[in-house]
């Protein structure tokens, strides 16, 4: 089994490149989608929340209320401390529940947004980063996401920097290219990562 982690700035096309390892058969395990899993309703995870924070952080159908509750813990470091000790053993075991059950032989590809900014690199076989540059990153979210441009550039710069993250990058797939070169380049990668786990 090969244990790859994927990262990459928003807006650089990670999601993009993480379909497409799965469509060439990667196991994904996405970190996001984890940290909304175990926070669901009827969930320990979600009880540990309200119980650290109060019921006002609950919507009313019951399912946790992520604009107020990010309303306090990104207004205080603390707060954001405390959440973090509750969703990030939960995400960590599930995923690691997840990587266990995958066959010996497969590529497991880790999307992980705060690879870089976490320290998280040595826990894989192998980092990729999806790289763009700022102005297409920019573009992307401003265009396909709807967001403003001081909302975009703010959610950029609260990010790893770009030369952060190729620092920690085994392979770098350049995103700043039409979709079938994307297309091309992790065909090349996917290749790479067949023979590493084989040979694992």
């Amino acid at each position: 089994m090969l244990s790859v982690g994927l990262t990459g700035g928003i807006g650089a096309g990670k999601s993009e490149v993480s379909r497409l390892f799965v469509e060439h058969g990667a196991v994904l395990i996405d970190a996001d989608r984890i940290a909304r899993e175990v926070v669901a309703p009827g969930t320990p995870g979600l009880a540990a929340v309200v119980e650290a924070f109060g019921p006002d952080v609950l919507a009313g159908d019951g399912s946790l209320d992520r604009p107020k509750l990010g309303s306090i813990v990104f207004a205080d470091p603390d707060k954001l401390a405390v959440l973090n000790s509750i969703v990030h053993p939960l995400v960590g075991a599930r995923s690691r529940e997840l990587e266990e059950s995958a066959a010996e032989d497969a590529v497991v590809v880790h999307d992980v947004p705060l690879l870089a900014e976490n320290g998280l690199a040595p826990l894989y076989d192998l980092v990729i980063v999806v790289d763009a540059a700022p102005e297409t990153q920019l573009d992307r979210l401003v265009r396909l996401r709807g967001m403003t441009e001081e909302d975009a550039r703010a959610r950029m710069a609260a990010q790893a920097t770009r030369e952060k993250r190729r620092e920690i990058a085994d392979v770098v797939i350049d995103n700043d290219v039409p979709l079938d070169e994307l297309r091309e380049r992790v065909d090349q990668v996917w290749d790479d990562l067949v023979r590493r786990a084989r040979s694992a």
